[in-house]
């Protein structure tokens, strides 16, 4: 009877504590859990800090002093006249980038090269800043031929959630700003390219011309030296924008040789101004000139027929 009893006493133990264990585990999961939760909220929240941004601009409209009032003509969405006079300036274009001697020399980077030193990247710095010495004049003459063009080469195209949030993911990765106006460009190689905004007052800002008179500031600009494959650029005015007309070209700057890295790079460009986003998408490959993605115009709502 005694061992009946110790039976059942064994089990009892044994229940008990494959009870307690399975509670443990049962806890255990549920703050594994609650911890992931946390941590995709806080990435959704760091991801999506400029888009509530912007989101909260947009409710603020009405009492915004500016707002868009047109877009430029991009040139799918002309005829075929037309389409033939513009291949006839981007001749003129493609001919004066060639005589400038612009096109920069490729830069071939070795796979073990998957870590960049500060000192490799001060000397990318430093090369740049040697070239844009050198050439200032030509790129600037360069731009301002590009500046005359009135029509975009830029596809305007819808966005997925999933581009969307990635996009924002990058400009937070980054510290990029939000503002009344923003202009973000992302591509996905670790080619160069650079973004050229030329403002209503004849500023143009880009690499070595960060902050502008007018408000606008260059704040991330990447792949001086090729460190990402999921770079991003981006132009912004936080708090006011001087109305008039904003032109936004796009220059391959050079082509980075690293892990089949190819000479033609697509992009995207992300255009908003006071919570209305618009977005374009566009080729580009080594040795073309600047191109002009889009164009819009800002006007005070009180100057609006």
């Amino acid at each position: 009877m005694r061992i009946v009893d110790d039976k059942i006493l064994l089990g009892i133990i044994i229940g008990a504590g494959s009870a307690l264990f399975f509670l443990i585990l049962f806890f255990i999961n549920r703050l594994r859990k609650r911890r992931d939760l946390k941590q995709q909220m806080q990435l959704r929240t760091a991801s999506r800090a400029p888009l509530s941004s912007m989101r909260s601009q947009r409710n603020d409209r009405r009492n915004a002093r500016q707002h868009v009032v047109s877009r430029g003509l991009q040139l799918d969405q002309l005829n075929d006249s037309a389409q033939q006079a513009y291949q006839q300036r981007q001749q003129r274009r493609v001919s004066q980038y060639t005589d400038l001697q612009l096109v920069m020399d490729e830069i071939f980077i070795p796979e073990r090269d998957a870590v960049e030193t500060e000192d490799e990247e001060d000397e990318s710095l430093e090369d740049r800043s040697t070239w844009i010495a050198e050439n200032e004049d030509n790129l600037n003459a360069h731009a301002n031929l590009v500046a005359e063009e009135e029509v975009g080469t830029g596809i305007s195209v819808r966005v997925t959630d999933e581009e969307d949030r990635e996009l924002m993911e990058r400009l937070a990765r980054e510290g990029g700003k939000s503002g009344v106006v923003q202009i973000s460009l992302a591509w996905d190689d670790y080619n160069d390219l650079d973004m050229h905004v030329f403002c209503p007052s004849g500023e143009r800002i880009y690499f070595n011309n960060r902050k502008s008179v007018c408000g606008g500031e260059l704040d991330v600009d990447m792949n001086v030296r090729p460190k990402s494959k999921k770079p991003i650029e981006n132009v912004v005015w936080t708090d006011e924008a001087p109305d008039g007309e904003y032109k936004i070209g796009v220059h391959f700057y050079r082509h980075h040789r690293k892990r089949r890295t190819k000479k033609t790079c697509q992009f995207r460009l992300r255009v908003v101004t006071y919570g209305q986003a618009k977005e374009y998408s566009g080729e580009l490959t080594h040795g073309d000139p600047m191109s002009m993605i889009t164009s819009f115009i800002l006007i005070k709502p009180d100057e609006e027929e």
